[in-house]
Parts: C-alpha cells; structure tokens; sequence
C-alpha cells in the first residue's frame, strides 16, 4: 500500500514526498506520507486519484477529510495515513518536525542543534 501510494503521488506530480515510519511511535498506522501540492485543485485531484487507486487495490475504507477546501486534505487507508498539503500550510504545520522527520529542502535536526 505505501508503495501504491508513492506511485500515485508521484504520477500527480506531488512535491517533496516524505514517508514517516511511525512503527514504535504510534499505533495509529505503520506509515505516513506528507506530499505538497501546488493548489488547492492538484491537492484535492491528488487525494480523489489516490483514494480511487487505494479502493481498486482492495482497502475497504479510506476515511477522507478536508477535500472540499484542499489546503490540507487527510487519507486514513489504515496501515498508511497520508497528509496533502498546499506549500505554505504544510509549512505552518510542519509535521515532519513533530515525527521526527525532516522537512525536505532544509538539513537534518541534529545538523542544526549541533
């Protein structure tokens, strides 16, 4: 699932895709993939495509919030939880920060504590 979700992302031309391991910080999924969109419409078609993809490869559910303004839209597919996000807001809430993940285009955590 995370690999068709990558794919997916990648084929609708998201930006700076960072998948999250959240095995032994979380048990709310395995994965979380945070991608940027460039506007609310590529944000909202990117989350319509992949939801599509996620239901014809067999996910029961995927729990879908934030679509109809698609600053910042949430995919809840169980084992994969996916973020997408317009560039100023994924900024504002910078959530690889809060997993312990680095933003892209900016150096590691510990580069810059050290």
């Amino acid at each position: 699932m995370l690999e068709l979700t990558r794919a997916s992302l990648e084929d609708d031309k998201a930006e700076d895709i960072v998948v999250v391991d959240l095995a032994g910080k979380s048990t709310i999924a395995d994965f979380m993939v945070i991608a940027t969109g460039r506007s609310s419409r590529q944000v909202g078609a990117m989350a319509e495509n992949l939801r599509q993809k996620l239901i014809a490869a067999g996910v029961k559910r995927v729990a879908v919030e934030g679509l109809t303004q698609g600053d910042w839209v949430l995919l809840d597919a169980g084992d994969v939880i996916v973020h997408l996000f317009r560039p100023e807001v994924r900024a504002f809430y910078n959530l690889e920060k809060m997993w312990g993940a680095d933003l892209p285009g900016q150096p590691p955590a510990e580069a810059a504590t050290a």
